[in-house]
C-alpha cells in the first residue's frame, strides 16, 4: 500500500470496529501494525505503561493478525496479555475486570473465513463511541506515514502472544455461571451450534459447569470452516434438528463467529429471534421489578410485532439505529436495563454486563423457561410478527439514498403507499458493502411490490 493515505476517502471503523479481507487493506499486515501503534500511543497520553487484553476467534488470520497488533502496542510501549480464543463479551468482561485500559478482538463475527476484524473495547468493557473511533482512526493514518518503511521483528512478539491464557478464560466462564441461578437449569438439555467459532472454547466447559445436558454442533475450528454452513446465519439446522428429535431438547441455540448473539429453536423446530428473546426477558424482568420503566430498546429492524406484544403488556419500545453498540447508548441515555437487535445481540443491564454476549443469552433464556416451567415455544406464542422480508443488495459505494433519484422515488412512494400499515428500513450494512431493504406490511403483495422496487433502483444505480 502506498505511504500516503487520503483520509478523506477512508474511514476505518464501521458499525463494530475495523473489518476487511485479511491481508488486505485495512487488515494489511502495515495498516495493523499502525493501528497498535495508534492505540499503544494514545493510551499512554493517560497511564505510563498501559495494559492491554487481546483476544481472537478461530480463523486462521487472527493469529498473524493478533501478532501485528501486539507488535505494534509494544512498540508504544503498551503491556499486551493474550486470552487466546475466546468469545468477544469474554474480552469486554476481562477488559473491566482486571484492570486493562483497553481490550481487543480480532473477529469478523458472522463473516466467513477469509474476512477479518478489529473490535475495541474502553477500560470499562464497552464499545468504544464513535467520535473517539474518529480520534483514534486519524492517530492510525498519522502513524501509517510514519511506518512507510519500517519492518519490525516479530519473533519475541509471537512467542508472547500464541500461548493464550486459559485462565483468563475459566473467569470469563465463572462470571458466567454466577449471572444465572444454576437450579432453574436442571434437568435440561439442549443442542448448541458454535458456528466452528470462538464458542467453541467455552460453551462446552460453561454448560458442563452449569449441569446442563448439552449437545454439540460445529466445535471443531479448522480455521477456515467458521460460519460455514453453521451458526447464527444458518439456525435453520437446528431447527429441522429439534423438528425430528422427538422433544429430546428442551431447546437449540446457535451462535454466531465471536458469540456475542445467540438464535434459537422450540422443540416444534421453530426460530426465535432477537425480538422473541426480548420479549420473554422483559415480561421475567418487569415481574422481577428489574426493567426499569418497563422500557425495551430495539432497533429499526426489530418488528412492529414486539412493538404491540410489549405494549399490551404495559411496556414500551423505544428504536435505535441498527448495531448494537447504537442500543447500548440508547439503553444509557433513557436508563434502560433490557435493549438488543432481532439479530440476536441481547444487551441485559440489570447486572454487571456491558455488551451482547450470546452465551449470557443462552443462560437467560434457559433461566426463564426453568423458572416459568414454560417451553420456549409457550413463552413466545403470543408474538405475532407482520410479514416482514429483507433484500440485501451488494453495491459499489455507500451514496446516500437522498442522492439517488430513482431509489428516493421508490422509497417515497413504499413510504406513502404503506402509510400506517408497514415500515420502509433502508440503510446500509457498518461491515459489508451491501444495502438492506426491509419493507414490514400486512398485505403480502404489497409488502414484495415495494421491496422489488426499491431494490431494482439500488441494484440499477450502484449494484455490483
Amino acid at each position: 500500500m502506498s505511504a500516503s493515505v487520503d483520509t478523506a476517502m477512508r474511514k476505518l471503523f464501521g458499525t463494530d470496529g475495523i473489518r476487511g479481507v485479511a491481508g488486505e487493506y485495512p487488515l494489511d499486515r502495515h495498516t495493523i501494525l499502525a493501528i497498535g501503534r495508534a492505540l499503544g500511543a494514545r493510551l499512554k497520553r493517560t497511564v505510563p505503561t498501559p495494559k492491554v487484553v487481546i483476544g481472537q476467534d478461530t480463523r486462521e488470520s487472527s493469529v498473524w493478525i493478533a501478532e501485528a497488533l501486539a507488535e505494534g502496542l509494544a512498540a508504544s510501549g503498551a503491556q499486551f496479555t493474550s486470552a487466546g480464543v475466546i468469545t468477544t463479551p469474554g474480552i469486554a468482561y476481562l477488559t473491566r475486570t482486571h484492570g486493562f485500559q483497553a481490550g481487543i478482538v480480532i473477529s469478523a463475527s458472522h463473516n466467513p473465513w477469509q474476512d477479518n476484524g478489529i473490535k475495541l473495547f474502553g477500560p470499562d468493557g464497552m464499545k468504544l463511541a464513535d467520535a473517539i473511533e474518529h480520534e483514534i482512526e486519524q492517530d492510525i493514518f498519522a502513524h501509517l506515514e510514519e511506518l512507510a518503511d519500517v519492518h519490525g521483528d516479530t519473533a519475541k512478539v509471537t512467542a508472547e502472544i500464541l500461548p493464550g491464557s486459559a485462565a483468563l478464560r475459566e473467569d470469563y466462564i465463572e462470571w458466567l455461571t454466577r449471572s444465572v441461578d444454576a437450579s432453574r437449569l436442571q434437568g435440561m438439555h439442549i443442542l448448541a451450534d458454535c458456528a466452528n467459532g470462538a464458542a467453541s472454547s467455552v460453551a462446552p466447559r460453561l454448560f458442563e459447569k452449569l449441569g446442563v445436558r448439552a449437545d454439540f454442533l460445529h466445535v471443531t475450528p479448522d480455521g477456515r470452516n467458521i460460519n460455514f454452513g453453521c451458526g447464527a446465519l444458518h439456525p435453520e439446522h437446528v431447527a429441522q434438528k429439534l423438528k425430528h428429535s422427538g422433544a429430546k431438547y428442551t431447546m437449540g441455540v446457535t451462535f454466531d463467529g465471536d458469540a456475542d448473539r445467540a438464535l434459537f429453536s422450540d422443540s416444534d423446530g421453530h426460530i426465535v429471534n432477537g425480538d422473541g428473546v426480548m420479549l420473554l426477558a422483559a415480561r421475567a424482568m418487569k415481574a422481577d421489578g428489574k426493567l426499569k420503566s418497563d422500557t425495551v430498546v430495539a432497533t429499526t429492524m426489530s418488528n412492529m410485532g414486539l412493538e404491540k406484544a410489549l405494549r399490551d403488556g404495559g411496556m414500551r419500545m423505544l428504536r435505535a439505529s441498527v448495531g448494537d453498540k447504537y442500543v447500548l447508548e440508547e439503553m444509557l441515555k433513557v436508563g434502560a436495563t433490557l435493549g438488543g437487535e432481532q439479530s440476536g445481540h441481547i444487551l441485559f443491564m440489570d447486572g454487571d454486563a456491558t455488551t451482547g454476549d450470546g452465551l449470557l443469552t443462552a443462560l437467560r433464556v434457559l433461566e426463564v423457561s426453568g423458572r416459568e416451567s414454560k417451553s420456549l415455544h409457550d413463552l413466545t406464542a403470543d408474538l405475532k410478527s407482520f410479514p416482514q422480508i429483507i433484500r440485501n443488495i451488494h453495491v459499489r459505494d455507500k451514496v446516500p439514498f437522498d442522492q439517488i433519484p430513482a431509489v428516493a422515488a421508490a422509497i417515497k412512494n413504499a413510504e406513502g403507499e404503506l402509510g400506517g400499515n408497514g415500515r420502509v428500513v433502508v440503510r446500509y450494512s457498518g461491515t459489508e458493502k451491501l444495502a438492506r431493504v426491509m419493507i414490514e406490511a400486512e398485505s403480502e403483495a404489497l409488502m414484495q411490490k415495494h421491496v422489488t422496487a426499491i431494490a431494482d433502483a439500488l441494484q440499477t444505480a450502484i449494484g455490483t
